[in-house]
């Protein structure tokens, strides 16, 4: 690997033309096919398998033209205090909006509140129901201005309008704050590197990496269906590791300058060892992405295998272009230690070999292992306490800022109509298979009346066959309870017996219905997910180490950081802890997929550092030091470089933080706070610790697995050989 590696980077270098064409024209090509395509809406959102999704795909084969999954709007007016929405001129500005909203192209059908028996007990508040075509995340534009416009005619009227529904659902925004967090991420390089232009590198880099990547997503979402919000995960990922892999292969170009190397040299011994970590993490970086695709949640696999090209475009630009463009730079690129003559200096920031702060870190770590160890998993153990509090669910309009119009209009109907009207259940009865359907219908609204927690139930609303009924169930508690949630395994409990009595099937959709179903399958996915993804990178990292000890060390520690991860998201989302200083509006449970993301995401990033920080310690170990000393060898390299590349990815990460969706802010902060306690406590304290611990024996493994094993040769050991040597390897791997 390293020997395959170190030819590439002297390559690049030497070919950086003909390199940099290719990844310029790769660019264009992605910019052209994203501009062409054609505009694709949201992806569309589906559950197989699950009976929530069962009835909807049923629904649409008995009711045609119902468009049962498609969007709907409640339009919700509230009369002046003294008022009533039976008032003449309150009820013919309701109806004025009634028609206003009926000529919509995507429009299904408009309910008007005064023929429905939509207007509260006390009159004072009516609500509108509009049902649309195509599900929220595929309306369009038009349709959602048309909605507004409605609404605001109405509030010019003298009512009090608010709209509730996932007919509003529109892409999210980031907001200006990541745009700062990659501004804060130039300035860690500036400072890490000394160098305006080794600072840029790996920015540049990054940004065309992901160019590419979201281009290519932009050109394929219409014919893959991956949708506008695909693409943000592939951001998010992308800037983070393109610009860490960058710069762990610029910071060792610029050690082996140090040592007195030739550029071309450097560059190839910088990719051949450097570049072998990134190739390996990445690797695990890509594993766990494309392993939510276990989940069998499409939308979810989609993001999952877009965010992973993303990441391997990083892998291969930090490994090609990287070199390419040190090759352009020239002696512009300092050697480690010298600083440019921008920012002040051109001669050593401190005497050779006198220990840097990283060094000095892990000698302390060497010496105080026990009470190291201790005090980072004490700190960690606490950290993730309040993750034992939590509470899972996916968000609905009771979970947006009060700010909002749904929120408004949510707690309008919950005054007027109770809290579980904004919640309702669809049973759908199919009776095909019944000698008296009609009666199953009968019999199943009989049978839900007498459950806990229902207000009310509508009569049975069959389709033409006749073998087919809807029957409209209102639960007593607001969707997110616990209450609604056992309300529908009830019914659905219910379901056996009546099939027994009456040979008629009963289904419950719904979104209440289906984001239950939702959080379930995402409950149920965890544990095999969390088995498959440390699994494979386990038997990855014992052949990158070739050891045991070492990928078992570097699994458990990421379950420690993901636990209090989670903690920290269960405090400031769930709890309110800091919430005004992370905008969070409105706190309520976590969402349900948020646990199994952070699992993925979080994993792959946690190895970064280990692949990044303990090969420097084992390239040293295999060259004849001692284990402590190794440790403190692979802090003395590797710490600073890895420090900086923590802060940026924290950087990054919390730049989402600043998006107008909530599932967004909490990805970012949650991967955030992530990246610092596996960075800063788990790698640099607990890792040190425990290997100073174990001494030898952290790199043991068994005779008959070394056998085995390939020899991959991350530390460099194949580069030792002659210059002449890889001269002639180099000509041949061009030849071919």
């Amino acid at each position: 690997m390293a020997t395959f590696l170190y030819r590439l980077g002297r390559l690049a270098f030497r070919r950086r033309h003909f390199v940099a064409l290719i990844w310029v024209a790769l660019l264009t090509l992605a910019g052209v096919g994203a501009a062409s395509a054609p505009p694709a809406g949201n992806s569309s959102f589906s559950i197989p398998g699950t009976e929530a999704q069962k009835a909807f795909d049923l629904l649409e084969q008995r009711f045609p033209g119902m468009s049962a999954d498609g969007a709907t709007a409640r339009v919700v007016f509230k009369a002046p205090a003294g008022e009533k929405m039976t008032d003449r001129l309150n009820k013919a500005a309701v109806e004025k909006t009634v028609r206003e909203l009926g000529h919509g192209a995507e429009v299904v059908s408009v309910a008007d509140p005064y023929a429905g028996h939509a207007v509260s007990r006390d009159g004072s508040i009516a609500y509108a129901s509009v049902k649309y075509k195509v599900s929220g995340m595929e309306l369009k534009d038009s349709s959602r201005d048309a909605l507004k416009q409605a609404a605001q005619d109405a509030r010019d009227a003298g009512l009090t309008v608010e709209v509730g529904g996932d007919a509003l659902t529109a892409a999210p925004e980031t907001g200006s704050s990541e745009v700062i967090g990659i501004g804060i991420a130039a300035v860690v390089l500036v400072i890490t590197f000394g160098s305006l232009l080794a600072a840029g590198l790996p920015l540049l880099t990054a940004i065309i990496g992901v160019g590419i990547g979201v281009s290519a997503i932009t050109a394929l979402a219409s014919a893959l269906d991956l949708g506008s919000t695909t693409s943000t995960l592939a951001t998010m990922i992308g800037l983070a590791v393109g610009i860490d892999y960058a710069l762990f292969i610029v910071s060792r170009y610029r050690a082996e300058l140090a040592e007195g190397r030739e550029r071309e040299e450097a560059a190839g011994r910088a990719v051949g060892t450097a570049g072998s970590a990134v190739v390996f993490a990445g690797l695990t970086v890509v594993i766990a992405l494309v392993g939510l695709s276990v989940v069998d949640i499409p939308m979810l696999t989609k993001m999952g295998v877009a965010a992973a090209g993303t990441v391997a475009i990083a892998v291969l630009i930090a490994l090609t272009m990287i070199p390419a463009l040190l090759g352009y730079a020239g002696r512009k690129v300092k050697p480690a230690g010298e600083k440019s003559k921008l920012l002040g200096g051109g001669r050593p920031a401190k005497k050779p070999g006198r220990p840097n702060m990283g060094s000095r870190w892990a000698s302390f770590v060497v010496r105080r292992p026990v009470a190291v160890l201790l005090l980072g998993v004490i700190g960690l153990g606490a950290a993730a306490v309040p993750a034992a509090s939590l509470e899972l669910g996916l968000p609905d309009d009771g979970s947006q800022p009060t700010s909002t119009t749904q929120r408004r209009a949510y707690d309008l109907l919950s005054e007027g109509f109770g809290a579980g009207f904004n919640g309702p259940l669809m049973v759908v009865v199919d009776g095909k298979d019944s000698a008296r359907p009609q009666k199953a219908f009968a019999e199943v609204g009989k049978e839900i009346k007498g459950l806990k927690d229902v207000v009310a139930v509508t009569p049975a609303t069959p389709n033409k066959a006749g073998d087919t009924a809807i029957i409209t169930v209102v639960p007593k508690s607001k969707p997110s309870s616990r209450s609604t949630e056992d309300l529908v395994h009830a019914i659905r409990d219910k379901g056996a017996d009546i099939e027994a009595k009456t040979d008629a099937k009963l289904l419950v959709t719904g979104a209440t219905a289906m984001n239950i179903d939702v959080s379930q399958r995402l409950n149920d996915a965890l544990l095999p997910y969390l088995a498959l993804v440390v699994g494979l990178a386990f038997l990855l990292l014992i052949v990158v180490f070739r050891s045991v000890l070492v990928p078992l060390k570097a699994a458990l520690g990421f379950l420690l950081s993901v636990l209090a991860a989670l903690g920290a998201v269960v405090a400031v989302f769930q709890w309110g802890w800091l919430s005004g200083l992370m905008n969070v509006q409105q706190t309520g449970p976590v969402m349900s997929m948020m646990p199994i993301f952070m699992v993925g995401v979080v994993f792959g990033l946690a190895m970064d550092y280990e692949v990044f920080l303990v090969t420097r310690m084992r390239e040293a170990y295999v060259h004849g030091e001692k284990p402590s000393q190794a440790v403190v060898t692979g802090f003395r390299h590797g710490a600073r470089v890895v420090t900086a590349a923590a802060v940026i990815m924290i950087a990054v990460f919390s730049g989402f933080i600043g998006s107008s969706e909530s599932m967004v802010k909490m990805i970012g902060f949650g991967l955030a706070i992530a990246v610092f306690f596996d960075a800063f406590i788990v790698r640099m304290a607990i890792v040190p610790a425990v290997l100073a611990l174990l001494g030898r024996r952290a790199w043991w493994l068994p005779k008959w697995l070394d056998r085995v094993l390939p020899n991959v040769d991350v530390e460099g050991e194949g580069l030792r050989s002659s210059s002449a040597e890889g001269k002639e390897d180099e000509r041949e791997l061009v030849r071919v």
